[in-house]
């Protein structure tokens, strides 16, 4: 069955009546729930209720927004879609087909956004040419972040490769500490594995795997390799991780209790809320065997159909209020991201992310860059459902062979193709 035709299902342009709200009220549905992220999406709230509009804020917790994507389907279906909502990736695509999008052109035009926007990354927003989306922000998935405190006990140094990250786990988890914080949920299981995915296939054979997703790659040594190597570094986080939100996570590491994490950058936002600082407090390592490679995940606001001229005419500000540096600023610094427009200055972020600004530009200048399948932005989400089954029954199948888990990974993303 063709991915559209699973989303179409109960969704009809027949169904899709107007949205009744007060004058320039603009619903947005998102995931931001976490301490930084709150007040990141507190930001956009307040720059638009500057402008004279309502927002009227719908929130869904869950990190890697199903629960959130689940409610958006159960809107569309009776009819009732808010204004804006957070989709992501070959996603915004899909909802574009259903035809309940609407066409954000005259604003883009207004705002040249095909000069601020990387071109790359612009494609993933439009829908038939046409922007239908406003991008964010960018975060990056390949990080490694490290308590240096914790590290400094140990005497350890930042690993820049696998070998250099599993001796220095095992020193970790002699001294007492948990060596990496993770929770046990798919989206964060799928995170630690297309890390490793790219450290170990190279950004070729991440990109036919997760993008092309070609059955050679898929069922190939070097992607048994991934399995094997996600086994040994399920060994060294601890047993209480099963079912852990991200951000709990990374308070194991700012309280000094674990000495890793493997997560994107919206990490930082937990040790920014915290009054930690970059470079001090904490520091941000490229995931060894990535380096000059660059896992994007994007946020995006996508905007759908609305009858009332001044609740489109809100919804316009917001699309055109996202993407002004005085926002891209605030919102990136909250979110730990950096911001989507090329010509942002920096000077006022942090060292983390004016590292990332600068490796963006360069992956963005030689092909560097690959989609996150974790998050969103490689493959449709039933693509990316499969990869989750199956790489979280192996983590959690200490006895299946690493060939086997390949050969799973292949026959699950075929039978959803």
């Amino acid at each position: 069955m063709k991915t559209i035709s699973r989303l179409a299902l109960g969704l009809s342009m027949a169904c899709l009546l107007p949205l009744t709200t007060h004058a320039g009220e603009v619903e947005v549905l998102h995931w931001w729930t976490s301490g930084g992220e709150k007040r990141a999406a507190d930001t956009l709230q307040k720059l638009l209720e500057e402008k004279g509009h309502v927002w009227k804020d719908f929130a869904v917790a869950g990190g890697g927004g199903e629960a959130a994507m689940t409610v958006l389907k159960t809107r569309a279906v009776s009819g009732n879609p808010p204004a804006a909502a957070q989709i992501k990736g070959p996603n915004i695509q899909e909802w574009g087909q259903l035809g309940l999008l609407a066409d954000l052109t005259a604003v883009a035009n207004q705002g040249q956004w095909d000069k601020l926007l990387p071109e790359q990354l612009a494609e993933v927003v439009k829908y038939d040419g046409h922007y239908v989306a406003v991008p964010l922000n960018i975060h990056r998935v390949n990080w490694l972040w490290i308590n240096p405190t914790v590290f400094a006990k140990v005497g350890l140094q930042p690993p820049t490769t696998l070998d250099e990250l599993f001796s220095a786990a095992d020193k970790l988890k002699a001294a007492g500490y948990i060596a990496i914080a993770h929770g046990g949920q798919p989206w964060q299981d799928g995170t630690l594995f297309e890390n490793l995915v790219l450290a170990i296939l190279g950004p070729e054979g991440y990109h036919k795997a997760f993008v092309e997703q070609d059955p050679a790659t898929l069922t190939s040594a070097k992607m048994a390799e991934a399995f094997a190597t996600l086994r040994k570094l399920r060994s060294y986080i601890d047993a209480d991780a099963a079912g852990r939100d991200w951000n709990a996570a990374t308070g194991l590491l700012i309280d000094g209790k674990a000495g890793m994490q493997i997560m994107g950058d919206w990490a930082k936002s937990e040790w920014t809320a915290a009054g930690k600082v970059a470079g001090k407090d904490y520091q941000c390592v490229v995931f060894p065997g990535t380096q000059g490679r660059f896992i994007y995940n994007m946020d995006s606001l996508v905007m759908f159909k609305l009858s009332n001229e001044a609740n489109r005419q809100a919804q316009d500000d917001l699309a055109r209020t996202v993407l002004e540096p005085k926002f891209q600023e605030f919102f990136n610094q909250n979110k730990g991201s950096i911001p989507v427009r090329l010509d942002q200055d920096m000077s006022s972020f942090d060292s983390c992310a004016q590292k990332s600004m600068q490796d963006f530009k360069q992956a963005a200048s030689n092909g560097g860059l690959e989609p996150s399948l974790a998050h969103d932005m490689a493959a449709s989400s039933y693509v990316q459902g499969a990869v989750f089954d199956v790489v979280t029954n192996f983590f959690n199948s200490p006895d299946m062979p690493p060939e086997k888990a390949a050969e799973q990974l292949a026959a699950a993303i075929k039978a959803v193709q």
